[in-house]
Order: C-alpha cells, then structure tokens, then sequence
C-alpha cells in the first residue's frame, strides 16, 4: 500500500491529472459554445427551427442560456477541483518541503543571445558560454 500511496503523490501524475480535469472541464466548455452559438449560426443560412432561451436568427435559436450553464458548470468545477485537489496536495508537498503551484524560480537573461532561462547565480551563459553580468 505504500507504493502505491507513493505512486499516487508524485508531482508529475497530480500535475497531470489536474490539467486532464481543466480540459475535460474545458472541452464541455467549448462543446457548449459550438453546440449552443455556432451551429445554430450555420444551420439559421438553410433555415430551420429550436426550442429555448436566446434569440431566434431566421429560425434557428442562438441558445445562450446554455453557454452561460456550461460557463457557471465551468467555474464551479474548476473551484471544487482547486480545493479538493490542489490544496490539499500542495499542504502535503510543503510538508515534505517541495513547492508546487506556485511562483516560478527567479531567472535571468542573456545579454547576448537573450537566453532566458539562466539561474540567478550564472556567471556564464549555459547556450552562449559568455560571460554573464551579476543581478
């Protein structure tokens, strides 16, 4: 049961199941908006006929009512996820003295071949091997 406790606590697979999740959540998003805006758009030029809330554009309903569903469904998942997911394993990463989500480690920049991702500390370039001027 360790092992598999261990396995579940790497950063990487919590990383990604959280970003698996926001797209999920995303794509419902995005269905809501094609199914609800754009389709009704297109079919509105051959004409025909829909049920509910929007505006009727030569027949066919522009249904916002539920894009504004799948916006709210959206913003109530994405905080359900934050506080049942991202807290929690961000407390027990801290514990263990690891930080995750949160502000990226300080980098500096290459005069000459505008490198961006050299450490703080860097008296050389590790892509140009010029010298680096300190902070």
């Amino acid at each position: 049961m360790k092992g598999f406790k261990n396995f579940l606590m790497q950063g990487d697979l919590i990383v990604i199941a959280v970003g698996l999740v926001v797209a999920l959540a995303f794509s419902t998003l995005i269905k809501a908006f094609t199914d609800s805006i754009i389709t009704p758009l297109v079919n509105a030029i051959g004409g025909g006929g829909a049920n509910g809330l929007g505006v009727v554009v030569n027949g066919q309903l522009v249904d916002f009512g539920a894009l504004v569903s799948a916006a709210v469904y959206f913003v109530i998942f994405m905080l359900v996820i934050y506080v049942v997911l991202v807290l929690p394993y961000r407390a027990y990463m801290k514990k263990r003295g690891i930080s995750v989500f949160g502000a990226p480690a300080p980098t500096k920049v290459c005069p000459y071949c505008l490198s961006g991702d050299l450490p703080p500390a860097a008296t050389k370039c590790s892509h140009c091997a010029s010298e680096v001027p300190g902070a």
